[in-house]
């Protein structure tokens, strides 16, 4: 079978560098006796989803794709399908009744060998439909159109990441049969090490034969990775990655997390990215995430303020744009319902929309300097469950729409927690309404993305607050 003759090349949906590709890897998986090929695409969690084929197959997959149930895109975090599809009428984009399949259509640039399963490779794909057409609410496909409306304008995003998380040691893992639940039981976990006590280097040396192997992990898939540290919290990590474009880096962030918690599983541990979990003097983690905006055909950043210090008008609107955007961008960059429950004062994290010049307690960090070619913002607001591709479109539509309308950008603070700022929403309801009134939303995503994943999360939020919670059985089962 010839990948350039196969269904995908004749449909146009792989490139002639895509072709090359492709052939290239052929080879390697057999100058590398891998035997079976990991088919994924992620979800609109920001989950790895997909099938495994045996290694002869895979030149099948990269002529002419695969097909999964297209019904993987209409599930919460549950893993519950929230959609009607059994009925004529499932209301999403595309139809999707019956149950029917989606296509996988495979990118070779992302095709990596796994370190802790050298037998064994990933391949990320675009989930289409059957036809070949693209999605609305397909993630990669998402930010794919994101970054094109900006390349119009001459511009390019860069991304640093910096991405806080936990791993425990795993007690017990709670497979017992009455524990197979939707979603399944919580493990039980224990400390590596205790914490509070922020970048210190006896910590560190209790915690880096985990480091280390996260480290070398990162390093075999080729991950930018660019420092480890200790945080602040119990058994709390930091991993920091070099700059990279919005697309590089939202696949990476995927293998970054199905990684460490996969690696960490092999090791009898339990890694999570969960904003605040609910265990003793847990910390909450944040995803902070460092963006310049660049001219495409120079590499100018566009981000450097003048001599003076005064802020260029593609960073203040930048700014603006992301601040103007900011709550109704939230259910993209914070949703779950445990990671409003960050967005707490004098904790290292926002609660109020805003931007600071080197402040840790603003939404925004602006860190520019006349001369530095480094300049640029660190958005503090994202939990590091946020999926990558939806997160990274909203920041680069928010912030083309800041320049484009030439929108004010108001003072910098310097006490966040003191000002009368419009607060980050509450809950995840909260970010649900504000999402789902959005007209930014509706004309730059469309009107089936919003329906759509307005009705994934507020299932979610439904089984949330529907659920009998602790508080509410100490308040109430003794008192009446």
């Amino acid at each position: 079978m010839n990948v350039a003759t196969g269904a995908l090349a004749q449909a146009g949906l792989l490139s002639t560098e895509a072709i090359e590709k492709a052939a290239e890897l052929l080879q390697e998986v057999t100058n590398n006796n891998i035997e079976t090929v990991r088919v994924l695409f992620a979800d609109q969690h920001g989950i790895l989803r997909g099938k495994t084929v045996v290694a002869s197959a895979l030149e099948s997959v990269l002529a002419n794709g695969l097909a999964a149930p297209n019904t993987l895109l209409l599930k919460d975090t549950a893993h519950k399908t929230v959609f009607p599809v059994w009925s004529a009428d499932p209301g999403v984009a595309g139809g999707m009744s019956g149950a029917g399949d989606l296509l996988m259509v495979p990118d070779p640039d992302t095709f990596r060998i796994l370190p802790w399963s050298p037998h064994s490779a990933w391949i990320f794909c675009d989930a289409r439909y059957k036809s070949g057409g693209v999605i609305p609410y397909s993630p990669r496909d998402v930010l794919k159109t994101a970054i094109t409306k900006l390349a119009d304008k001459k511009m390019a995003l860069v991304v640093g990441l910096e991405v806080e998380f936990h791993v425990y040691r795993c007690e017990d893992p709670k497979l017992a049969h009455a524990d197979a639940t939707m979603p399944g039981t919580p493990v039980k976990t224990q400390n590596l090490s205790q914490g509070y006590q922020f970048l210190t280097e006896a910590h560190y040396a209790t915690l880096e034969p985990v480091m280390d192997n996260l480290r070398r992990h990162c390093q075999a898939l080729g991950l930018p990775i660019r420092s480890m540290e200790v945080e602040m919290g119990p058994s709390q990590f930091e991993f920091t990655f070099d700059p990279a474009d919005p697309l590089t880096h939202a696949d990476n962030m995927i293998m970054f997390r199905a990684m460490v918690k996969e690696v960490c599983a092999q090791q009898g541990l339990h890694a999570t990215f969960m904003c605040k979990p609910n265990i003793e003097n847990a910390c909450a983690s944040g995803w902070h995430l460092h963006q310049s905006v660049t001219h495409i055909e120079t590499g100018e950043n566009l981000m450097v303020p003048d001599a003076t210090g005064t802020l260029s008008d593609v960073a203040s609107g930048w700014i603006a744009g992301l601040l103007a955007h900011g709550e109704e961008s939230c259910l993209l960059t914070t949703p779950t319902v445990n990671g409003y429950k960050r967005y707490q004062p004098h904790q290292l994290a926002p609660d109020r929309i805003q931007w600071g010049r080197d402040n840790r307690g603003a939404m925004i960090r602006a860190l520019m300097a006349p001369g530095d070619l480094a300049s640029r913002i660190e958005n503090r607001v994202a939990e590091t469950t946020a999926n990558p591709y939806y997160f990274f479109a909203s920041q680069i539509l928010s912030g083309l729409d800041g320049i484009n309308s030439s929108l004010a950008l108001p003072d910098a603070v310097e006490t966040p927690y003191d000002s009368a700022a419009c607060r980050l929403p509450g809950s995840l309801l909260s970010a649900i309404q504000g999402f789902h009134e959005s007209e930014f939303y509706r004309e730059n995503l469309g009107e089936e993305f919003v329906e759509y994943l307005v009705q994934i999360k507020q299932a979610e939020w439904d089984r949330y607050h529907r659920t009998v919670s602790e508080w509410e059985q100490a308040e109430y089962f003794g008192l009446y």
